[in-house]
């Protein structure tokens, strides 16, 4: 395992530890799955005024960089622990599907009919950069304990990576709401159980870095599912509507993309 890869790895689970995550995820997408049903009708979240918007966006910059600052500051002292002076290489067949995926989700959303040009580009961006926090969420908090040991102090260093990480991930998320095509349904609530579920299958396996053809693959898929997810936010009534071009409302003009 060359330096790269011992840095964004972390241990497995082993023994009980991956029956418990496994029947957590269950459990986790059980609950999903019930929300789901009992969710009657679509739901549109209100808009906020332009103050609270403008307070979104400056503490989502603020957000990345000290995401920046505190990844730099973490690496630097990985170098340190593990006697090496820089990071090399390692394969990573996880990043392209990622990077097609994103591009798939904007030009979907950008294509969508019904709403101005303007509308559908802020919410094709705003959907394509919050896709990827939905598998990311989870998965942090899956793995965050399982990551590298930095001395003096593990935990702390731990805080220091991922605070401002899942900061960042929850205000992406929350940009959402900036959509004025965003509607939450039941095939989210659905299509999110699978992706737990899929990490369930993962968790029994050990969950385990992406290294081996199995661990690959249910990244891969759960990532894809991440993906479906925040599709169906922005899906239509009807399918056919996709296409069909209508009179925006001027009420629903989504903010210009960040």
């Amino acid at each position: 395992m060359d330096a790269m890869t011992q840095h964004i790895a972390w241990s497995s689970y082993g023994g009980d530890a991956r029956i418990e995550l496994a029947v957590g995820l269950v459990a986790a997408a059980g609950a999903a799955v019930y929300a789901g049903t009992r969710l009657r009708h679509p739901v549109r979240a209100v808009r906020p005024g332009q103050g609270t918007v403008a307070v979104m966006f400056l503490a989502w910059a603020a957000e990345i960089v000290a995401l920046l600052a505190c990844a730099t500051f973490y690496i630097q002292q990985y170098l340190r622990d593990s006697h090496l002076t820089k990071l090399t290489e390692a394969s990573d067949p996880v990043t392209p599907v990622t990077f097609l995926a994103v591009v798939a989700i904007f030009v979907i959303i950008l294509t969508r009919g019904g709403l101005s040009f303007r509308a559908r580009l802020g919410s094709a961006v705003i959907g394509a950069l919050a896709a990827p926090w939905i598998f990311e969420l989870p998965f942090d908090l899956i793995v965050m304990a399982r990551t590298a040991s930095l001395q003096p102090d593990p935990a702390g260093y731990r805080a220091l990576f991922f605070v401002p990480l899942i900061l960042v991930g929850i205000t992406t998320l929350a940009l959402l709401i900036l959509s004025p095509m965003v509607r939450l349904t039941r095939a989210t609530f659905f299509t999110f159980a699978l992706m737990l579920l899929v990490f369930a299958v993962w968790a029994l396996d050990g969950f385990g870095y992406p290294s081996a053809s199995a661990p690959i693959a249910l990244n891969i898929v759960s990532k894809v599912l991440a993906f479906a997810t925040v599709l169906t936010l922005f899906l239509p009534p009807r399918l056919s509507q996709w296409r069909t071009a209508q009179l925006a409302d001027p009420a629903e003009q989504a903010p210009c993309p960040p």
